[in-house]
């Protein structure tokens, strides 16, 4: 981009002010440039600039320094939260939060792993890209089953956004048809291997109510015209997305929305900025401006415009409120329910099994695919007798084992080594992707005392996964080991975990969305109801998690809240 889209310190008020970079903050700051609007996108950390900073890409493990391991003392002193992430590695983790910036704190007894990736584009260059609408179940499982507030919007509500922001994007996957995962806008889907067709066809005539389908994953497998005319080519199935990618084969914000904000001529770009807490005039009622301090200098700046979206991050859109206070919003701007930091929920993960599968000896596979498989919710219909609430999908799929499955077995030699050159079995794996139900008692909130390097009071997290979490994975890997046995693997073993809530990197539900002020922050269309400038976007305004990936939903909400903030504001309601 050019070098005038980035600024420091200004005095223009500018139509909107866009307060992250990551997925939902990408996607308001293109729809909003693209509506006239002249707009400030707030980022607290560096510019990574597309292909250019993608500095871990295309080096090979073998020219990798200790082959690909983060040193282990740099891990220790920076990276030791951010190293149990998947993603994390030697050519990704300068994409990493430093944990010792960065600290946090947790309630006694509780533990929760924050994931963050502070620059330009955020998680966008690190998430794992699967993407699924939310169904009609799951918008009313709150309802059916007394669990948090009812959702204000329900799949109609979305179906439209959901195929603006599908088609910008590019989304693989097939039309399934499913009653409980609606379909999306797209493109063809990466080909299953030959085990997994059987597997798939096995599971069909036994368990018709599970299907085992391909993962709906943001990859380009048939570019249209619009992702060309993006600058983005076909996915090359190099398993390095992490890293970057300079064919722009995955949706980012680097490799998408960011640029068809820039061409508008209408964005511009406040890197190193990390924001404190949002101006409020009490007497208008409106968020005038955003109070930022600088990454590097600590020196302090103010932002100011006329609609403000606060798309940080669930947990640090939550801090920027929170740290917000007034005379009337003493607790948190916005925050006339007191409900603000509640209800913070993350997927549970916490179930796996596996097996060996036979025969399909003479069968590889070409490329690194970058999805697996997915057996979408099957419990998506309220049942009192199943002892539990709501349910969970299966994500999974199958691999051969190489060289690496041999490095803890005996061997000695030119038998050794010529073993090592085959390849091994096949396996298939199942893990669970489970809801968590809304709780008030989860929760993050800023700890009295303690403060960041920016004077920022670092958030205190005190959140548990409940029995209902926990039965729901023990039933998790039962009936995975069920079905595996089912399909004809063998030595299937399996069993449920216990990682406390984090690593999903699924952080949800912490200025929730509802019909009530008196319950909730936000209104429907992602608006405080307490001032009417004000939006948040992210997953901090989710009602409940459902099972699916949720960023897909993000793009989603933030394009839809864009559309009703531009029509309030020439209707002079805000």
């Amino acid at each position: 981009m050019q070098e005038q889209v980035y600024i420091n310190k200004t005095n223009e008020v500018y139509d909107a002010i866009v307060i992250g970079s990551g997925i939902s903050g990408g996607w308001a700051a293109k729809e909003f440039c693209e509506r006239g609007y002249k707009t400030l996108m707030i980022e607290r950390g560096r510019v990574v600039e597309h292909r250019k900073d993608y500095t871990g890409e295309n080096t090979p493990m073998w020219q990798q320094e200790h082959r690909g391991r983060v040193d282990n003392l740099l891990v220790e002193q920076q990276y030791n939260i951010q190293k149990q992430c998947y993603a994390f590695g030697n050519t990704t983790k300068h994409f990493f939060g430093n944990d010792r910036d960065l600290p946090y704190t947790t309630a006694p007894g509780t533990e929760f792993s924050w994931i963050r990736a502070n620059q330009l584009g955020g998680k966008s260059l690190l998430w794992h890209r699967q993407s699924y609408r939310l169904g009609e179940y799951d918008f009313n499982a709150n309802k059916l089953d007394g669990y948090g507030n009812d959702w204000p919007i329900r799949s109609k509500d979305l179906e439209k956004w959901y195929s603006h922001v599908e088609i910008h994007a590019g989304i693989s996957g097939a039309q399934d048809n499913l009653p409980n995962l609606p379909n999306s806008e797209f493109l063809p889907p990466f080909e299953m291997m030959a085990p997994e067709k059987a597997i798939q066809a096995t599971l069909a005539k036994l368990y018709p109510d599970r299907p085992l389908i391909m993962g709906r994953t943001a990859h380009l497998t048939k570019p249209s015209e619009l992702h060309v005319s993006q600058g983005r080519v076909q996915c090359q199935a190099r398993n390095e997305c992490h890293a970057g990618c300079s064919f722009g084969a995955y949706f980012s914000t680097q490799s998408s929305t960011l640029p068809a904000a820039a061409k508008t001529g209408n964005l511009h770009i406040a890197p190193n900025s990390v924001v404190h807490s949002l101006i409020y005039d009490e007497v208008t009622n409106r968020v005038k401006g955003v109070r930022v301090i600088d990454n590097d200098d600590l020196s302090e700046r103010e932002y100011f415009a006329k609609v403000i979206f606060v798309c940080a991050s669930t947990i640090g859109s939550t801090q920027i409120l929170m740290n917000s206070t007034s005379k009337k919003f003493p607790n948190g701007i916005a925050n006339s329910s007191g409900v603000l930091g509640h209800y913070l929920m993350d997927h549970n993960y916490n179930s796996v099994a596996s097996g060996d599968i036979e025969g399909f000896e003479d069968e590889y596979y070409s490329g690194r695919r970058p999805s697996g498989l997915i057996i979408p919710n099957f419990y998506y219909k309220p049942d009192p007798k199943r002892g539990f609430k709501r349910g969970y999908a299966l994500a999974g799929g199958a691999y051969r084992e190489g060289w690496q499955s041999q490095q803890h077995h005996d061997g000695l030699g030119v038998d050794y080594k010529n073993k090592i050159k085959q390849a091994g079995k096949w396996r298939f794996n199942l893990s669970a992707q489970g809801e968590m139900l809304p709780r008030f008692e989860n929760q993050m909130r800023l700890h009295p005392t303690l403060k960041d390097k920016w004077g920022i009071p670092q958030i205190e997290f005190d959140v548990r996964f409940s029995e209902n979490e926990k039965l729901m994975m023990e039933d998790a890997a039962e009936q995975s080991i069920l079905m595996l046995k089912a399909a004809g693997l063998k030595n299937v073993t399996g069993h449920a975990t216990h990682s406390p809530p984090g690593l999903a990197i699924h952080e949800l539900g912490t200025a929730r969305m509802g019909r009530d002020p008196k319950t909730s922050v936000l209104n429907g269309f992602n608006q405080s109801h307490d001032i009417p400038n004000l939006f948040v976007t992210d997953g901090a305004s989710f009602c409940s998690s459902a099972v699916q990936n949720p960023s897909l939903t993000f793009m989603a909400l933030t394009a839809r809240a864009v559309d009703y903030a531009v029509k309030e504001v020439a209707a002079k309601r805000i």
